[in-house]
């Protein structure tokens, strides 16, 4: 036969605890503990943490999108200008070519 036993003890600083104990037929113990709520306020906490890690990251991965499209730009203006130079070039040996 199970038999349960419940102790409530009051701490110096004014928190109580409570104890409850489980004796099962087999003859093992099982103590569960309940008290201010510690492990909750622990568990909310690390869902902010992780929250806040996730937001700040993807804010990063976002700026460096921007700075790769600004760096590719730039790449595709100097080609361009490239281009220019060599097609200038090419009209200027075609003009002398022609003389």
């Amino acid at each position: 036969m199970d038999r349960e036993t419940t102790t409530t003890r009051e701490h110096p600083d004014g928190s109580v605890s409570t104890t409850r104990t489980v004796e099962v037929d087999r003859g093992e113990r099982r103590d569960e503990r309940r008290g201010g709520g510690g492990t909750v306020l622990l568990v909310i906490v690390l869902l902010v943490s992780i929250g806040a890690a996730i937001y700040f990251f993807s804010g990063m991965s976002q700026a460096e999108i921007a700075k790769d499209n600004a760096v590719s730009e730039a790449a595709g203006e100097v080609g361009d200008a490239a281009q220019n130079v060599g097609d200038a070039a090419q009209d200027a040996a075609d003009t002398i070519a022609g003389e």
